[in-house]
């Protein structure tokens, strides 16, 4: 009995040896399989370090700047010299009148932008794919890609010598067959439908790369089925092409519903005037002036802040209900 007590005991001891001994060789392989993986795919880490570099030093690392929305923060105190004054700001802003103004204007903004200017990349990735001549399809592609590269500055002079009232091409023409000129730019009633014909005109030809690459990636045997089944193009498109390009649709609806609090602050200030102020006024405008302009510096934290945090909610949100209706959503 004895005996048996002290082989146990000595074949337990053995077991635990051979574990550690075999968790020592899998964590030295696993080392030395990283450091392996490491030089094999270098260059692959050296295009990737620029990025994560970016990111780190400008997105992540800022991140500690979020606190200075719980302060009263003053350049000449510092940060560890401010007064902390906890939700303040916030209050402030949820309470002031100002605030569902920007929220209207912010959302509005955003929904023409989601309704009209989001689905058009699709189509016209679409149009341009069943473009055959290669030299023609890389034509259209660049024309439509060109205006992506221009500052908005360029964008909103071309608008002014558009629909300006006293320059602007259209009201010559108006003013040249009889008509009144319009005050395009000074009228509230039109802004909204500007910023949207402007992000459109800017950068549809971008958005459509994307869904130009989605569509590369469809097996070729699927259309060729489709022609044997005597499918005509626009059965393809609608029965191959769009299942096979949902997934990109939906990740890339998710990442757009995230920047619904987020709006183009260069575009808008620069489209702003005092007569279109109240369908102007949005939230990266008001940080501009507050954090900025005024020098409130804690205020313009606490706008950003507010975004982020309606953005995130907005992401979780929209991929939950994905997942809910049997689509993959971003995780």
């Amino acid at each position: 009995m004895k005996n048996e007590f002290v082989e146990g005991l000595e074949q337990r001891e053995v077991s635990r040896i051979e574990t550690q001994l075999t968790v020592s060789a899998v964590k030295r392989v696993s080392k030395q399989s990283f450091f392996m993986k490491l030089v094999k795919y270098r260059f692959i880490y050296l295009l990737v370090m620029p990025g994560f570099i970016f990111f780190l030093l400008f997105k992540f690392v800022p991140m500690w700047g979020l606190l200075l929305s719980f302060q009263d923060y003053s350049p000449y105190k510092g940060f560890w010299g401010s007064d902390w004054v906890g939700f303040k700001h916030f209050s402030t802003l949820f309470s002031s009148p100002q605030f569902y103004v920007m929220l209207r204007n912010t959302l509005l903004i955003n929904i023409f932008s989601l309704v009209f200017f989001f689905p058009i990349p699709i189509l016209l990735a679409i149009m341009l794919n069943e473009v055959r001549h290669g030299v023609l399809k890389r034509l259209h592609q660049s024309i439509v890609y060109l205006p992506h590269f221009l500052s908005w500055v360029v964008v909103v002079s071309f608008t002014f010598f558009i629909f300006s009232t006293n320059v602007g091409i259209v009201n010559k023409v108006l003013v040249a067959i009889g008509m009144e000129p319009v005050a395009v730019l000074t009228n509230p009633n039109y802004f909204w439908a500007l910023l949207t014909l402007q992000n459109i005109w800017k950068d549809v030809g971008w958005g459509t790369i994307i869904f130009l690459a989605a569509i590369a990636g469809v097996d070729p045997q699927r259309y060729e089925a489709a022609v044997v089944d005597g499918a005509g193009r626009f059965r393809q498109i609608w029965h191959i092409t769009l299942p096979a390009i949902r997934p990109t649709i939906i990740i890339l609806l998710i990442l757009r519903l995230g920047h619904m609090a987020d709006v183009g602050f260069e575009q808008v200030l620069l489209m702003m005037n005092p007569l279109v102020t109240s369908v102007a006024e949005v939230f990266d405008t008001y940080s501009f002036t507050q954090g900025i302009i005024q020098g409130k510096v804690s205020v313009g934290v606490t706008v950003g802040m507010f975004k982020g945090v309606v953005g995130l909610v907005l992401v979780l949100l929209s991929n939950y209900v994905v997942k809910k209706l049997g689509h993959e959503g971003i995780y």
